[in-house]
């Protein structure tokens, strides 16, 4: 169900149902129609600006524009904690001990990684765009906070999928095992991660994060049509 879109239609229905009534509901209902449509019109253009760049309107366009900070950042959280000296160091002793068909098993270092530093990465690249004094409205950052947990069990999902690849299996092994000297080992990891996030496109990680967050972002609409349909009919009885 399209929350924005239902919004926006209802508010549209009540301005078309304001312009036929006659005194003294006119308008009261025309106000409330207005101002409601005016706020969901307006915080649906702040989310689809959030997600794509709009000619002429600065600052649109953020999650693809700020793509290589946030790309700086999961490679960051990968190599700090993914792939941090004492989980190489297990890594290497699982190699050892079984043959080269043994498969790195790294599903217990992902569910135990911290990926909210990701999320505040986030956050902060939204409050600091255009977004960023609209949402004050509804609450600032703890009007996202709701976002929290999908997008932490989205992260590790898909780090979960990349890590047990057989195209990433493959590389790490095949470093792992070309490499002499240990210390030289963490720094060929990092090659094959700044390889494998080399090849995602500012459109990858928009989609990425759309589809974590553009659900929760309508309710932003939807609020906004609720206040500005309630401070429309509130000036409906204000005397001029």
């Amino acid at each position: 169900m399209n929350k924005s879109l239902i919004t926006n239609v209802v508010a549209t229905g009540l301005v078309a149902t304001g312009l036929l009534l006659e005194p003294p509901f006119k308008e009261a209902v025309l106000n409330t129609g207005l101002f409601a449509l005016a706020g969901g019109v307006t915080n649906w253009l702040a989310i689809h600006m959030l997600f794509e760049k709009v000619p002429g309107l600065y600052g649109s366009g953020v999650i693809s524009a700020r793509f290589n900070d946030f790309k700086a950042g999961i490679e960051q959280l990968v190599m700090d904690q993914f792939f941090s000296k004492d989980n190489v160091d297990r890594f290497m002793a699982e190699m050892v001990a079984d043959n080269a068909k043994h498969r790195l098993d790294f599903t217990d270092v992902i569910e135990h990684t911290d990926l909210e530093p990701a999320y505040h990465s986030l956050v902060t690249t939204i409050m600091e765009s255009s977004f960023g004094s609209m949402l004050s409205m509804f609450g600032g950052q703890s009007a996202l906070e709701p976002l929290k947990q999908p997008f932490i069990d989205k992260m590790k999902v898909s780090l979960n999928d990349m890590a047990h690849s057989d195209s990433f299996q493959a590389s790490v092994k095949d470093k792992l095992s070309s490499v002499s000297v240990f210390d030289d080992i963490h720094l060929q990891i990092e090659h094959i991660v700044q390889s494998r996030l080399n090849e995602l496109t500012p459109q990858m990680v928009k989609q990425i994060i759309q589809t974590m967050i553009r659900q929760h972002l309508g309710w932003l609409v939807v609020w906004g049509g609720v206040f500005g349909g309630l401070i429309g009919l509130a000036t409906s009885f204000i005397p001029l």
